[in-house]
């Protein structure tokens, strides 16, 4: 019994408290259930956030990879060029996007290196771009094929292994839109990229305000460098080389103008020009070619001498532009039509594209050729007629100061389609007709001359002469005089001549007179070469330059001059031919998928553009489609591929980048440079470079920079110090590209430059 009791008993007590643990333990395991989907809910959707804000940014970071291998490939066992299309897209987003990032993906690294090489063997083949670039100086600089394919990464795999197929889905169509993402985010994506702090409502933050006063402070010390004032005598108009008074006034005669010619100080100011008290942001093209901010050029003297032939008027706070001149009173345009019925064959926008208007005024003629897909480059001197040169650039017109005194303007020969000039008060007859033969040398065979001036059409005593003696130099330089009419509208005569196609004239003359030039002259060097009284003989070979009549524009633009062998090597290694297209190509790609997106510019602000190291013209031919004009420059120490860009319909100049240039101050919208930093600083003053950029860039205009990665951070350290605005930084293995703002900051303190105060 006893042991059955408690057999009894025990039993009872095993089933009870077996009941009651199972009791408990359901319990408590339904509590923890309860506390773990409590706590899960509450961290699992900040966990999943944050995984996906990092997996976004992988994959931004690595479509850019991709797309900079892609840009960087090519056929290694040929001569490699572009060095600096890696920055196409660099890895770098900003400095310092990318060192988390790196760490995380190492692991992934090893296991889609044989899938990358794979797919990077295929993108050599359809790609053009290689990775080095062979400059002037000979060097070689060698580039990195970059980054690693859009691949996913095991880490990110593991942690988001429980996900479900609909937000696997979600993240496959994310993926491929990410991969055909631009090569660059967009404008405000930069902004953000670029660690600019987002400001919400009318009010910063504290921590806003501390972070950019910081960063203001690091960049001053950073730079080492105090921006100061420029005092001297032209004050916001100053222009070094045309601005040296020293060199000026210890000059031996004025008679050929030397005075304006250019006279570069040795040591160049590295200080900013002053703006114009009441300065503003300057008003958009196309109306901008009417009316023009008056505080922003804030001269009358041309109103007040010229205002009865409608040059330029004040109106209230602009000055505006009629369009007339002193040759067109009642408008530029009819003007211009009226020359096209004298001599259809001129064909303004077809066959003749780049002109040169020399004794320019107000450029109204070059802003009015416009209409008929015309590109005018406008020159006059900085002389009694104030600011005319100044006037044109605010208008968004080309121009620039130069004078025909004692040297060859600096443009390579037989290069413009038409020379314009209407009035322009140059004595072309005199000292064996010098002047107009450095017109002849400039101009394409065939081309045309039109000469608008009182001698064609007054009898004055004054006027006879100077018509007979033009007609003996022409004839003697073999021009044909292809129409001589009266515009009754404007009530001024047009003599319109034509230059010859062939040397057969100049042997039929009889007498040599002029001369023509020793055939050891080279008639494209420009640079600082005196003038000479000579003609230089036609090009024979049909293969050479002038021989033959570019297409009509716009098929010029694209296709290879016909004078561009294959047996001759371009600036990047590549037979000529190859070397032009594949130019061509890369300028269209960087600019449409890069910086016409990419860069947070509003184009439409944008109408004064320079290219302060052209090759081929590439990257004004790409922006064609918009409402802008490039200067480009060809530094006078690269390749000279200068007749190359006139061949094209496009224009620009020579120039030394270790002197000032030829413009007033605020003259461009946006400077786009090259590798153009690095080669200065190996050469003169870099500084004085950095400054100039300030003098010719209108407040707010940008600079695209382009360069080695040391010289980005230097020069991002002296814009911050200049209180620029530093938009976008991308960097990829050494290469570097940078996009700046200027603002309206100017320094208080002030430097004198003895050179340029008038005594």
């Amino acid at each position: 019994m006893a042991l059955g009791k408690y057999s009894r008993v025990d039993g009872r007590k095993s089933s009870s408290g077996y009941c009651s643990t199972v009791s408990i333990v359901a319990f408590v395991a339904l509590f923890l259930v309860g506390v773990w989907l409590m706590t899960s809910s509450s961290s699992v959707v900040p966990v999943q956030n944050d995984e996906v804000s990092s997996q976004e940014k992988r994959i931004d970071s690595k479509d850019q990879e991709s797309e900079v291998k892609e840009i960087a490939g090519g056929n290694e066992n040929n001569d490699k060029q572009f060095e600096d299309n890696r920055g196409d897209l660099p890895d770098d987003v900003t400095k310092n996007d990318n060192q988390e990032e790196k760490s995380v993906n190492e692991g992934a690294e090893d296991e889609s290196k044989t899938d990358d090489t794979s797919k990077t063997e295929i993108e050599k083949k359809d790609d053009f771009d290689v990775a080095t670039n062979k400059d002037s100086d000979g060097s070689n600089t060698q580039a990195s094929e970059g980054g690693n394919e859009n691949k996913p990464n095991p880490n990110e795999t593991e942690n988001k292994s429980d996900n479900s197929d609909e937000n696997t889905e979600e993240k496959v169509k994310q993926d491929k839109e990410e991969s055909s993402a631009e090569l660059f985010p967009s404008g405000p994506q930069s902004e953000l990229l670029n660690e600019t702090s987002t400001q919400n409502g009318a009010f910063t933050t504290q921590d806003t305000e501390s972070k950019n006063e910081k960063e203001s402070q690091e960049s001053d010390g950073q730079s080492g460098y105090k921006w100061r004032l420029c005092n001297v005598t032209a004050g916001p108009d100053y222009i070094p080389c045309l601005d040296n008074l020293q060199a000026i006034k210890s000059l031996r005669s004025t008679k050929h103008y030397e005075h304006r010619e250019r006279h570069c100080p040795e040591d160049p100011p590295t200080c900013l020009v002053p703006l114009p008290e009441g300065y503003q942001k300057s008003v958009d093209w196309p109306t901008s070619r009417e009316k023009i901010w008056y505080h922003n050029v804030p001269h009358t003297k041309l109103a007040e001498i010229k205002g009865h032939q409608n040059w330029v008027k004040v109106s209230g706070d602009y000055l505006t532009f009629p369009g007339g001149g002193t040759q067109f009173k009642h408008g530029a345009l009819h003007y211009i039509d009226f020359i096209q019925q004298s001599v259809p064959d001129i064909g303004w926008g077809k066959r003749s594209r780049v002109v040169l208007d020399v004794g320019c005024g107000v450029a109204s003629f070059g802003g009015y050729l416009f209409d008929k897909d015309v590109l005018t480059m406008s020159v006059a001197p900085k002389d009694e007629h104030e600011a005319q040169v100044q006037f044109a650039l605010e208008r968004g017109i080309p121009a620039i100061s130069a004078v025909m005194g004692t040297k060859r303007l600096p443009y390579p020969a037989r290069v413009f389609d038409v020379v314009h000039c209407a009035r322009c008060r140059v004595p072309w007859h005199i000292e064996g007709g010098k002047l107009l033969l450095e017109l002849n040398r400039l101009l394409r065979p065939g081309g045309y001359f039109v000469w608008s001036a009182t001698p064609v059409y007054q009898k004055l005593t004054e006027d006879v002469e100077i018509w007979e003696a033009m007609k003996q130099l022409t004839k003697g330089m073999c021009w044909e005089v292809v129409s001589i009419t009266k515009d009754r509208v404007n009530g001024v005569g047009i003599a319109i001549y034509q230059k010859p196609m062939t040397n057969e004239c100049y042997g039929q003359r009889s007498e040599d007179k002029p001369p023509l030039c020793h055939e050891s002259d080279d008639p494209n060097a420009a640079w600082s070469v005196p003038l000479q009284a000579c003609m230089h003989k036609l090009p024979t070979d049909a293969t050479e330059r002038g021989s033959q009549w570019p297409e009509q524009w716009s098929e010029r633009l694209t296709k290879t001059p016909y004078w561009l062998l294959g047996s001759q090597i371009g600036v990047y290694g590549k037979p000529a031919p190859e070397d032009f297209t594949a130019d061509h190509e890369h300028w269209k790609r960087v600019v449409n998928k890069s910086y016409l997106g990419g860069l947070g510019i509003n184009w439409s602000t944008v109408r004064n553009v320079m290219d302060m190291k052209a090759i081929y013209g590439g990257f004004a031919a790409a922006l064609k489609e918009l409402n802008v004009w490039v200067m480009n420059v060809v530094p006078i120490d690269s390749p000279d591929t200068l007749p190359i860009i006139f061949e094209r319909g496009l224009f620009g100049t020579y120039h030394d980048w270790c002197e000032s240039f030829s413009t007033y101050p605020r003259s461009y919208d946006l400077l786009h440079a090259d590798h153009l930093f690095s080669k200065i600083k190996r050469k003169c003053n870099f500084m004085a470079l950095v400054a100039e950029t300030d003098r010719i860039l209108r407040p707010e205009g940008k600079l695209i920079v382009r360069d080695h990665v040391d010289i980005i951070s230097e020069l991002e350290s002296l814009f911050r110090a200049m209180q620029w605005e530093i938009r976008l930084t991308y960097s990829n293995d050494n290469e570097g590209l940078l996009c700046v703002q200027k603002t309206m900051w100017r320094p208080n303190e002030m430097e004198t430059i003895t050179y340029a105060i008038a005594a």
